[in-house]
């Protein structure tokens, strides 16, 4: 395995590597990065890589890197991707994210990781997959930007080490939602903000062919995959580009049909580009390996077991979009079934949590 030169020490402004497992402070060791209990991690490319090579995420990272540039703002010439961040963080906290420690889960090629870089904040990007290669391609590590390929389960962090935990697009295709949110809600401060996004359960869900090509397409190596649902796109999205001016027959098309497509949404885009983003979505919604939809009373529920306060929840499309703060003074109340008296304030799932 070929690697770089190992260095932990060049990101002094950010919140330092610790062990995922053991939670000790990291150290360089010949040719790893190893903690006390000795656990082993190496860099690759400069990056810190602290899962294994292969997971569930594999067709992502290829998807990610094929796609490296079709959702940045700066390639489209749009601001489809800093609205929808705008969008989801609120005015106030949008506006206030300067010198912030922003931790970004799921950072993909980096679509969002531009516009928070833009609005100043130090950004430390994770990715379970290889994407965190297409992200560092377009954004460079430096002072205000760091890149490690983790897992939201098993962060290389100390708890609540940042003033915002960021993660669109991710929540829904993770082993158990719940669970992975309680995982972003450990990493914030007190007085900090988490910000996330979730699918709700449509109508669409029961009546796309994308359930039954899902159990296939999943299990193809990641290039092919590639290949079959870019195959798939261009076969069909003549059909949704044709009706397109009208709204029923793409109603109808769209409840079938396993192709995303934008023409209504971002219809600035040009054709090359909107293809780009059906392709893009397409594979990303047929590679899945899972595919959990909530509903807006099932995130709230969640998130107050949580103990998150100043909750907000806007739905857009098929996304619920939410937003909580951590209290300064954490309340001490016993979640019942907490395991090992868990509250709370931890920032842990729950048992009720877990089977909603």
């Amino acid at each position: 395995m070929e690697t770089s030169p190992i260095s932990i020490s060049n990101h002094s402004t950010f919140p330092v590597w610790h062990c995922p497992t053991h939670h000790h402070p990291l150290a360089v060791d010949n040719d790893s990065v190893r903690c006390p209990e000795g656990e082993s991690y190496f860099e690759k490319g400069g990056i810190l890589r602290f899962v294994p090579e292969s997971s569930y995420a594999d067709a992502f990272g290829a998807q990610w890197n094929r796609y490296r540039l079709t959702q940045l703002d700066s390639y489209t010439g749009t601001t489809i991707s800093r609205d929808r961040a705008r969008r989801a963080l609120g005015e106030e906290l949008w506006s206030d994210l300067s010198g912030k420690q922003v931790l970004e889960c799921g950072c993909g090629a980096g679509r969002f990781t531009e516009v928070l870089l833009q609005q100043g904040a130090l950004v430390t990007s994770i990715d379970l997959s290889s994407a965190v290669d297409a992200n560092q391609r377009n954004f460079p590590q430096n002072s205000t930007h760091r890149v490690a390929q983790a897992n939201i389960l098993q962060l290389p962090f100390l708890p609540q080490q940042f003033d915002v935990v960021f993660c669109l697009g991710v929540v829904w295709n993770t082993p158990c939602p719940e669970e992975t949110i309680a995982a972003l809600y450990a990493q914030v401060k007190p007085g900090g903000v988490l910000v996330f996004d979730q699918f709700r359960p449509t109508l669409s869900q029961f009546t796309k062919t994308s359930t039954l090509l899902r159990l296939i397409l999943r299990r193809l190596p990641p290039r092919m995959g590639i290949m079959v649902t870019e195959a798939i796109t261009r076969c069909l999205l003549p059909l949704h580009k044709l009706t397109r001016n009208f709204r029923l027959g793409q109603m109808l098309l769209s409840r079938i049909s396993p192709v995303l497509s934008y023409y209504h949404a971002f219809p600035r885009l040009s054709d090359e580009l909107l293809r780009q983003w059906a392709e893009l979505d397409t594979h990303n919604s047929l590679t899945a390996w899972y595919y959990h939809c909530r509903t807006p009373s099932q995130i709230r529920r969640s998130l107050k077991q949580l103990g998150l306060c100043e909750i907000s929840l806007q739905t857009t499309g098929v996304n619920v979009e939410a937003r909580g703060r951590r209290p300064v003074t954490p309340a001490k109340t016993m979640n019942p079934g907490s395991p090992r008296g868990m509250t709370a304030s931890d920032g842990r799932f729950d048992t009720d949590g877990r089977s909603v």
